[in-house]
C-alpha cells in the first residue's frame, strides 16, 4: 500500500509503510482522510450582494462545503481560463458567473501581459487557484463577511490569500520585461500602480488586491510566505519562467519582453575610437610642428647658403634655387632674343596680344560713342531687371537647406503622402521664479515623506491652468472666418471624441480647477489630493481610474495618456515629483497642400506668439515656441538688419566715391574728384546684382536670404577693384604724343582688361561650377553669384568706360564734379602720383622684396598654414539653432530650457515602405516583437537599441501597431467583437448578446491571424477607441500608422513611432539621424525583401536640416576643389599658358582658403552651409587680389625676378589695396554692430578674415612667392613689347 502526500509546493512524493505497524497506519490513514475532506472545500461559491465599494460589482456567496461540477458553459469558460483545473470530474469553487466576471476582471491585464505566454500563466495561475481551487481554503482564508438579506446568505467582504514567496518573486520575474508597445512603457508601469523601477513582486499582487484601485469589489489581503502560517499552505503551484515553452505549445516570450531569451547578452556599444596621438599630442598638430620645423630649418639653410654663395661668386640671387632668366630690357634691340622663344611663349604672346587689340578696339569704340554705349546699357539692364517682378523669396527652411533630390527630402516626402506630414507645434515651458522655501511636503498615510517643488505648488497650478485656458480659447481671424483651436488641433479620437489634444500635466486633472481641488483627509492625514492623484497618474499614465476617493481619471481629455516624460521637466531619474519645469504642448494638424487650412493655422499661431509675448504673471517664467516661430523670426533678424547693412553699403559708396579722384591741387578739388564717377560706378555694381536677380526670376529659381545678404557684398568687391584698377591705371598713365582721348582709354583698357578679364572669368567659373552642390543654399548662391560678377565686368568694359571717357572730357574742360554745368578758368594741370601709389612703389615694395624680409615672410605664412592644417580637422560642424536668432528672440529663452528642463527628444519614426507582406507568418515575424517574432526583427533590433540610448539616441521601445493587432485579436480578449446580424465591428464596451468575437476559442484561433482574416480585422482594430474594457483598440495611437491600400485588402507603408533621446547641440542631432540610418539599413538586411524594392528608413522632422552635415565635408572639399581647378584652368588660358603662374595662383587662393579654416577654429565658427558660402565666395574674392598682381609680374620686362615682383606690386598692389581692402574694411566693421548672430559670426568674422587674409597673401606673401619661384620672363611678350614702343617716347610698360 502506498499513500500520495501532496506537498505544498505542488511535487508529489511515496512513502513505504512498514508492515509490523497496521494499528498506527490506519489511525494515520483516518487522520489523513480528515484533512484531505477538510482540504477539498470551499471558502465561497457563487455572486450574491452587490459590493459597497465597487456598487457594479457583487460580492462572492460564503460558502464552505465541497467543491460543485461545472455546466458545458461554465466548463468552457475554465477551460479558456483556468485549464489547469480541469482533470477529474472537474469540481471547482466557482460557478460560471464568477468564470465570466473573472474573464471580464482580467481584459486589460490579458491585452498586456498575454504577449508573454509563460508572464500570463503564471499571472492567471494567482486568480484561477483564487477564485476556482477546489483547495481554496488551504490557502485562502474568509476573515470579514456582510449579510445579504435578499439572497437569506452572507458575502465574503475580505479574504486573506497565502501566497509563495517564491510563487510570487516567479510571476514578477516572468513579467518584469514585458512591453506594452503602444505606449513605449514596460507593462507593469501600467498594472502596477507605480513606475516600473519601483514596482517589486509584493507591491505589485498588493496594488491589484487593493480595494482602492478601482476593480476589487472587497478586500484580499495577500500574506507572502514560503512555510505554512497559522495553519494555512501558501499557494506555490509551478510557474513557468519566460524562457520556458508552455504545456499548451506556447512558445518562450521574446527577447523584447524577456531579456533571458537574449541569451543573457547584453548590447555593448562599441568601443570609442581614440583620438590619433603621437607621443601623447594631438598627431596633426605633432605631424605639422614637425613639418613646419623641417622646412625652417631646410629653407633657412638653403637661403643662408644662397646668400654665402651670392657674396663669393657675385652672381644673380636666383641660381642656385632656379634658373635664371636672362636680364632683358626695353633697351635692347629685341633681335638676341628672338629665336629663345618657345612655342607656348610664342602661343601665349599671341593670345595676350589678341585680347589686347580686341580691348583696345572696344575700348576705343565705347569712348567714341559713350551715349549709345550707356543707352544700350540702360535698356539691357532694364530688360532683365523687369524680372525682379516674378521675384520669389524663400524662407521656408526645408527649400532653403535641403535639396529636393536628397534622401531626407525624399523620405520626408514619402511620410507626407502615405501618413500626413508631421503635426505643428507650439509648446511653453513654464518654471517659477519661487524659490525652495516654497516647496511642499506631502505625508502619505504610509511612508516617508515626499518633497513636491515649487512649480507643483496647487495655487501656480490653478494659475498655469488660467493660461492654459485662456490660450485653448484663442481666436483668430483669416479672410474673415474666426479660427479656434478646435478648428485646427489632433483630435486622435474624432469624431467620438473631438476634445484637442493638450500633452499637459493639467490634463492629469482633466483640465479642470474642481478635480485639481478634490481632498480628502482629516486633522492627521491627508488620504487624498492632487498629489496623491500626480503620483499615481505619473506611474499609469494610462490609468482610467486614479483607485482614490473620487475615481480620478488619469487619461486625457482627449482620449490618450499624457507621459509624464513629456510634460515635465528637470526631475532626476523618475522622480517627477522633483520637477522645476512644466511642459505645456498644443499640437496643430500640419497640411500638406491645402493652403487655406495651413492659413488658418499660420493665423492662430501669430496670435498665440502675441498673447504669450504679451502675457504678465509674476510667478511664472514662460519660455515658448510654435511652428512658424524660427521662420519669424529668420525674417524678422533680416528686416532688423537691414539698417546695419545699408550703413555699411554707405560708408563703401562714400569712400569710394572719395577714393576714386586723384586731387591734384587744391585749385582743382571740385574738378579731380571723381564722386559722379564714383557714384556711377556703384550702380552699375547693383545694376549687376539686379540684372543677375532679375533673369534667374524669369527662368523661376527663387531667392533666398543668403543671396540677399552675401551677392552684393561680393560683387562689390570685385567691381570697385576693377574700377580702381582702370580710373588709377589712367591717372598714372601719360597721353603718348599724337594720341587722342579714345586711343588713349583704348590703349589702357588694352593694358588692364585682360587683368580684369582673368579675375572675373575665374570667379564666374568657380562659381557655375559651385552651382553643381547639392545644397540648396550653395547652389542658388552659385547660380546668381557667377551670373552676377560676369554682368558686372561687361558693365564695366562698356557702360564704364564710356562714363569714364565723358567725365575725363568734362575734367580736361575744367568742369565741376556733380555740377559739370560750372566751369573753372583754365590753371596749367600737373599729373602727380597719388600718395598711396608712391607709398607702394617708393617704400613698401621695396621693403617687403628686402633680401632679410623675404625669407621672414616665408616662414610667418607657411606657419600660418600649417597651423591651419593642423586644426582644420577640428572645425567643428553644424549649426546651433540659437545663431540663427536675433539676440532679443524670445527663441533664445526657449532654446536655453529646451536644453535645460526638457527629458524626451523629438520623436522618430521607422517607416516601412510599401511592399512587405504583413499577411504571411514569415512576414509578420520579421517585424513584430512578440512570441514568435525573429530576435533581428524590426521592433527588436530598434529595442535592443533602445538599451544602449546614449550610443543610439534611441530612447524608448517602438510603439508596435502589428503586436497590439495580435493581443486585441485574440480571441480571449474582448475586444474584437462584430454584430452577429451584420459583420459590423462592436466595440467592447457594447453590450449586446448579438457581438460576438471575431475569432473562434480553438487552436487555430488562438494562432495569429493571416491572410485574408488578417485584414479582415485590421481596419476594426484601427477605428476601434481604446476604453476601460479593451485598451488595445488602434484608433489614438496607429490610426495614421497603418497606410491601408486596394479597398483596405493590403496594407502598404507602416511605421513604428519611438523617441530619440535629448539633443543639446547639432553634433548630438547629426549622431542620432546617422545612428537611426544605420540602425534601419540593418533592419532593412534582415527583412530580406527577396528582390522586392521597398527599405526601411528613419524619419524625424529635424532630418531634412541636418542631413547636409552628414556629407558637408565632402560638399566642402567637392565645391572647393572645383573652384580651384576652374580658377587654374581659365588662369593657365587667360595668362597667356603660363601654367607655372596659374600654379602659383591656385596655390595662393588656396592657402588663403586653408587659413580661412584656421580662423573658423579660432573663431569658433562651424561649418555648415552659412560658412560654405562664405567660403566659396572667398575663393571668388581671392582671386581679385592674387590675378592681377600674378599677371602684372608674368608681363614686366624688368631684369630680375624681384625687380618685377617689385614693379607688380607698386602698380597693381596700390589699386587692389585701395579697391578692396579699404573698400570692405570699413563696410565690415559695421557688421559687427548687428543684433543678430549669424551676421556677427558668419558675416562679420568671416568677411574680416576674408579681406585680412586675402590682402595679406595678395600683398605679401605672393610678391615674395614670385621673387623666390616666379616664372622666367615670356621671351615672345618682351620682344612683342620693344617692337610696339619702338621709336617712341614710352620706353617703359606699366604692366
Amino acid at each position: 500500500m502506498r499513500v500520495i502526500l501532496e506537498k505544498s509546493s505542488g511535487v508529489s512524493g511515496a512513502m513505504p509503510l512498514p508492515g509490523g505497524k497496521k494499528i498506527f497506519c490506519l489511525l494515520w490513514v483516518i487522520i489523513l482522510s480528515s484533512q484531505w475532506v477538510h482540504g477539498q472545500h470551499c471558502i465561497w461559491y457563487g455572486e450574491c450582494g452587490n459590493s459597497t465599494i465597487q456598487e457594479e460589482k457583487k460580492l462572492n456567496c460564503n460558502y464552505t462545503g465541497p467543491p460543485k461540477p461545472l455546466p458545458d458553459e461554465g466548463l468552457e469558460l475554465l477551460q479558456e481560463l483556468c485549464p489547469g483545473l480541469v482533470y477529474g470530474d472537474n469540481r471547482v469553487c466557482c460557478d460560471t458567473q464568477q468564470l465570466t466576471t473573472l474573464k471580464s476582471n482580467i481584459q486589460i491585464p490579458l491585452q498586456y501581459l498575454s504577449r508573454c505566454p509563460a508572464c500570463f500563466f503564471n499571472f492567471m495561475t494567482l486568480f484561477c487557484e483564487l477564485t476556482c481551487s477546489p483547495r481554496q481554503s488551504q490557502f485562502v482564508n474568509a476573515t470579514q463577511f456582510s449579510p445579504d438579506p435578499e439572497q437569506n446568505n452572507t458575502n465574503v467582504f475580505e479574504v486573506s490569500y497565502y501566497i509563495s514567496q517564491t510563487f510570487a518573486n516567479a510571476m514578477y520575474n516572468a513579467c518584469s520585461d514585458v512591453q506594452a508597445p503602444s505606449t513605449n512603457v514596460k507593462a507593469l508601469s501600467l498594472l502596477c500602480g507605480r513606475d516600473t523601477s519601483e514596482c517589486t513582486p509584493n507591491n505589485w499582487i498588493q496594488y491589484m488586491f487593493n480595494t482602492d484601485n478601482g476593480q476589487v469589489p472587497f478586500s484580499i489581503v495577500p500574506v507572502f510566505s514560503d512555510v505554512p502560517v497559522m495553519g494555512m499552505t501558501p499557494m506555490s503551484n509551478v510557474t513557468f519562467n519566460c524562457t520556458q515553452s508552455l504545456d499548451d505549445g506556447s512558445g518562450p516570450c521574446s527577447c523584447q519582453d524577456c531579456s533571458k531569451a537574449c541569451g543573457g547578452r547584453t548590447p555593448v556599444p562599441p568601443p570609442i575610437v581614440p583620438p590619433w596621438t603621437i607621443l601623447g599630442q594631438d598627431a596633426m598638430t605633432f605631424i605639422m610642428w614637425c613639418s613646419y620645423i623641417a622646412f625652417l630649418l631646410i629653407f633657412f639653410g638653403v637661403v643662408l647658403g644662397t646668400w654665402c654663395y651670392r657674396q663669393r661668386m657675385v652672381t644673380s640671387e636666383y641660381g642656385p634655387i632656379l634658373d635664371s632668366n636672362q636680364p632683358y630690357s626695353m633697351n635692347s634691340d629685341g633681335t638676341d632674343f628672338v629665336d629663345e622663344a618657345t612655342c607656348c611663349e610664342t602661343l601665349g604672346e599671341r593670345f595676350e596680344n589678341t585680347l589686347r587689340v580686341l580691348f583696345s578696339s572696344w575700348g576705343s569704340l565705347c569712348v567714341r560713342q559713350p551715349l549709345t554705349v550707356i543707352l544700350v546699357s540702360v535698356v539691357l539692364v532694364s530688360i532683365c531687371s523687369a524680372g525682379l517682378s516674378y521675384l520669389r523669396i524663400t524662407t521656408n527652411p526645408v527649400e532653403l537647406w535641403s535639396s529636393p533630390s536628397s534622401r531626407a527630402r525624399l523620405e520626408k516626402d514619402y511620410f507626407d503622402q502615405h501618413f500626413g506630414p508631421f503635426f505643428r507645434t507650439e509648446q511653453l515651458i513654464i518654471t517659477t521664479p519661487w524659490d525652495g522655501n516654497s516647496s511642499s511636503s506631502f505625508s502619505p498615510s504610509t511612508g516617508s515623506d515626499i518633497p513636491f517643488t515649487p512649480i507643483l505648488n496647487r495655487s501656480l497650478l490653478h494659475q498655469v491652468l488660467d493660461l492654459q485656458t485662456e490660450i485653448a480659447n484663442l481666436t483668430a481671424e483669416y479672410k474673415g472666418e474666426t479660427v479656434t483651436l478646435q478648428d485646427i488641433c489632433v483630435s486622435p479620437l474624432a469624431p467620438y471624441n473631438d476634445n484637442c489634444t493638450i500633452l499637459s500635466m493639467l490634463n492629469y486633472y482633466q483640465n479642470s480647477h474642481e478635480v485639481l481641488d478634490h481632498f480628502l483627509g482629516d486633522e492627521f492625514y491627508v488620504y487624498f489630493d492632487y498629489r496623491t492623484h500626480f503620483l499615481y497618474c505619473v506611474s499609469s499614465p494610462t490609468a482610467l481610474d486614479d483607485t482614490g476617493h473620487f475615481h480620478d481619471p488619469c487619461m486625457g481629455t482627449y482620449g490618450g495618456p499624457v507621459f509624464p516624460w513629456l510634460v515635465l521637466g528637470g526631475y532626476d531619474g523618475t522622480n517627477y515629483n522633483n520637477a522645476t519645469a512644466l511642459v505645456i504642448t498644443f499640437p496643430v494638424n500640419n497640411y500638406l497642400n491645402d493652403t487655406d487650412k495651413l492659413g488658418k493655422a499660420l493665423a492662430w499661431e501669430k496670435e498665440f506668439v502675441n498673447f504669450v509675448k504679451n502675457y504678465k504673471n509674476p510667478n511664472l517664467t514662460i519660455s515658448f515656441s510654435s511652428e512658424r516661430s524660427i521662420e519669424d523670426e529668420i525674417d524678422r533678424e533680416s528686416n532688423s538688419d537691414v539698417t546695419t547693412i545699408l550703413i555699411s553699403y554707405v560708408i563703401m559708396f562714400v569712400y569710394i566715391s572719395l577714393a576714386l579722384g586723384h586731387i591734384n591741387s587744391c585749385w582743382t578739388l571740385l574738378v579731380d574728384s571723381k564722386i559722379s564717377l564714383g557714384i556711377a560706378g556703384i550702380l552699375i555694381v547693383l545694376s549687376s546684382v539686379a540684372c543677375s536677380l532679375g533673369i534667374f526670376s524669369y527662368i523661376g529659381i527663387p531667392l533666398t536670404l543668403i543671396v540677399i545678404e552675401v551677392i552684393p557684398f561680393l560683387v562689390l568687391a570685385v567691381g570697385v577693384d576693377n574700377i580702381f584698377i582702370i580710373v588709377q591705371t589712367y591717372q598714372r598713365d601719360e597721353r603718348m604724343p599724337e594720341e587722342e582721348l579714345h586711343q588713349q582709354i583704348g590703349r589702357i583698357l588694352g593694358d588692364v582688361a585682360p587683368s580684369m578679364f582673368l579675375s572675373s572669368f575665374s570667379e564666374t567659373v568657380a562659381f557655375f561650377l559651385g552651382a553643381l552642390s547639392t545644397m540648396p543654399a550653395v547652389r542658388t548662391f552659385s547660380l546668381f553669384a557667377g551670373l552676377a560678377v560676369f554682368i558686372d565686368f561687361l558693365l564695366q568694359i562698356s557702360c564704364f568706360v564710356s562714363l569714364l571717357g565723358l567725365d575725363i572730357q568734362r575734367q580736361e574742360s575744367n568742369r565741376t564734379d556733380i555740377l559739370c554745368c560750372v566751369k573753372l578758368s583754365d590753371r596749367p594741370q600737373e599729373k602727380t602720383e597719388g600718395c598711396l601709389f608712391r607709398f607702394f612703389k617708393k617704400i613698401y615694395a621695396p621693403f617687403i622684396l628686402k633680401d632679410w624680409v623675404r625669407p621672414l615672410v616665408v616662414a610667418v605664412f607657411v606657419g600660418m598654414l600649417s597651423f591651419s592644417i593642423a586644426v582644420v580637422n577640428k572645425v567643428e560642424i553644424g549649426l546651433e539653432q540659437t545663431l540663427s536668432m536675433p539676440d532679443d528672440s524670445y527663441m533664445l529663452d526657449y532654446f536655453r530650457n529646451l536644453s535645460e528642463y526638457l527629458h524626451t527628444g523629438p520623436p522618430v519614426y521607422f517607416v516601412v515602405e510599401d511592399g512587405h507582406d504583413y499577411k504571411t507568418l514569415e512576414g509578420q515575424n520579421a517585424v513584430c516583437g512578440g512570441v514568435g517574432c525573429n530576435n533581428n526583427s524590426l521592433v527588436q533590433q530598434i529595442y535592443s537599441a533602445s538599451l544602449l540610448n546614449n550610443y543610439t539616441k534611441i530612447s524608448n521601445v517602438p510603439s508596435s501597431w502589428l503586436d497590439d493587432y495580435f493581443d486585441w485579436v485574440k480571441p480571449q480578449s474582448a475586444c474584437c467583437r462584430y454584430y452577429n446580424s451584420t459583420g459590423a465591428f462592436c466595440n467592447a464596451s457594447v453590450v449586446d448578446k448579438s457581438c460576438v468575437h471575431c475569432r473562434p476559442m480553438t487552436t487555430s484561433g488562438k494562432q495569429r491571424p493571416n491572410g485574408t482574416e488578417f485584414m479582415h480585422f485590421l481596419p476594426m482594430f484601427l477605428s476601434d477607441n481604446p476604453n476601460i474594457k479593451c485598451g488595445k483598440g488602434g484608433h489614438a495611437a496607429y490610426s495614421t500608422a497603418v497606410d491601408l491600400k486596394d479597398n483596405n485588402t493590403d496594407v502598404g507603408a507602416t511605421y513604428f513611432m519611438s523617441y530619440h533621446t535629448i539633443l543639446h547641440t547639432s553634433a548630438d542631432y547629426i549622431d542620432a539621424m546617422k545612428m537611426a540610418r544605420e540602425l534601419t539599413d540593418n533592419i532593412t538586411q534582415a527583412l530580406n525583401p527577396h528582390g522586392r524594392s521597398y527599405r526601411v528608413f528613419p524619419y524625424s522632422i529635424f532630418y531634412v536640416f541636418y542631413e547636409q552635415y552628414l556629407t558637408i565635408v565632402h560638399d566642402t572639399a567637392f565645391n572647393l576643389g572645383m573652384s580651384l581647378m576652374a580658377i587654374f584652368v581659365v588662369s593657365t588660358v587667360l595668362l597667356g599658358f603660363e601654367l607655372w603662374s596659374a600654379v602659383l595662383v591656385t596655390i595662393t587662393i588656396a592657402m588663403i582658403l586653408v587659413n580661412m579654416f584656421g580662423v573658423m577654429w579660432l573663431w569658433n565658427i562651424s561649418l555648415n552651409a552659412v560658412s560654405l558660402v562664405n567660403l566659396v565666395m572667398s575663393c571668388g574674392i581671392s582671386v581679385e587680389f592674387c590675378s592681377h598682381i600674378v599677371r602684372a609680374f608674368s608681363v614686366s620686362t624688368r631684369s630680375s625676378r624681384v625687380e618685377r615682383a617689385e614693379e607688380a606690386l607698386a602698380h597693381m598692389g596700390s589699386s587692389v589695396f585701395s579697391g578692396i581692402t579699404l573698400t570692405k574694411f570699413g563696410g565690415i566693421l559695421i557688421l559687427a554692430l548687428s543684433k543678430s548672430q549669424i551676421f556677427q559670426i558668419f558675416y562679420f568674422r568671416m568677411y574680416l578674415a576674408i579681406v585680412l587674409l586675402g590682402a595679406s597673401h595678395g600683398l605679401i606673401f605672393l610678391p615674395v612667392l614670385l621673387s623666390y619661384a616666379g616664372p622666367s620672363a615670356n621671351k615672345a611678350k618682351v620682344m612683342a613689347a620693344h617692337n610696339r614702343f619702338v621709336g617712341t617716347e614710352r620706353e617703359r610698360l606699366i604692366y
